[in-house]
């Protein structure tokens, strides 16, 4: 099972147009070692033509131009796409639908939450039935004990969507009153091999039916947006905690790190890295303290083959 990166920064990407924040400020003027990014993304593959894709990032075209196994070239129109799949509604992970409206329709799947938010709130779903009928949707079930799906194109991979607590995007209906499957995290196993990666870029916290999938899995590739708790605030650049925008921090007695200092089995990969966050420097004490912790920041164009 192949795993490509193409994003990996949390919203606004790094460095952000808009900021001047230490890591923005520093990676325009060079005296920052530390990687460009695009906002969260990745595909899953078995034999590297046919890709299910999670999320669908506002740089979808740049991640597109970075992966030239996307594009296939096996017709005069062609994609490497063989399905969308959506972890939750957040505009960060959708937008990028509009730019592909050209390979309309296309099969996706999502949540119950998700699908109102796209039809409603931010009505992506509906601008795009314009464009050859738009979209072909497909439920995920977070409420069943079996269920689990496959993508046709890739039947090899095993998708099996987990509910994480988190919040719903600021325009959903249901902003303030959360529901199973606003945000999920998803299982994906080669069905081959029995390997697997659990890939929850938005993880608010560290629930109990998640311990044992966690730590059976031979990678985690999950949440690491905030250093600490009120790192927006501290860096001058927002007034939420982590928790009010649905990340657990890497540092503290209940953070990411601690937990994940507890699994032996998995490799530990961080993903969707917020601008603000010190791991970003990549000669930072915070960065030192991630490695020395056996975890690894994920960057554009990561590779993981299990």
């Amino acid at each position: 099972m192949k795993i490509q990166v193409l994003g990996s920064a949390a919203g606004g990407g790094f460095p952000q147009w808009n900021c001047n924040c230490r890591n923005c400020k520093g990676f325009r003027d060079g005296t920052l070692n530390a990687k460009a990014r695009t906002q969260s993304s990745i595909a899953a593959s078995m034999n590297g033509t046919d890709w299910i894709l999670f999320n669908t990032s506002p740089d979808i075209l740049a991640q597109f131009a970075a992966f030239p196994e996307m594009q296939p070239a096996r017709a005069i129109r062609d994609t490497g796409v063989a399905g969308i799949v959506y972890m939750d509604s957040q505009i960060d992970h959708t937008t990028g639908l509009l730019m592909l409206r050209e390979g309309c329709p296309h099969d996706i799947w999502c949540t119950d939450m998700v699908y109102q938010d796209l039809t409603t709130g931010f009505p992506v779903f509906t601008m795009l039935k314009h464009w050859n009928g738009g979209i072909n949707r497909h439920e995920i079930t977070v409420d069943q004990p079996d269920n689990s799906f496959t993508v046709p194109k890739v039947p090899e991979i095993k998708l099996t969507p987990i509910p994480l607590r988190s919040s719903a995007p600021p325009y959903s209906p249901h902003r303030n009153d959360p529901h199973p499957g606003d945000n999920i995290g998803i299982l994906l196993e080669d069905t081959t091999t029995g390997k697997t990666l659990f890939y929850a870029p938005g993880l608010g916290k560290i629930e109990p039916h998640l311990h044992p999938l966690m730590s059976n899995a031979d990678c985690l590739l999950v949440d690491g947006t905030l250093w600490q708790e009120d790192e927006m605030i501290v860096a001058g650049v927002g007034d939420k905690l982590g928790v009010t925008m649905g990340h657990l921090p890497q540092i503290g007695e209940n953070g990411m790190l601690a937990y994940l200092d507890t699994l032996d089995k998995p490799r530990k990969v961080l993903i969707h890295i917020n601008n603000t966050n010190p791991i970003l420097d990549e000669d930072s004490v915070e960065r030192q303290t991630v490695v020395e912790h056996g975890i690894e920041v994920a960057y554009d164009g990561m590779r993981i083959e299990l």
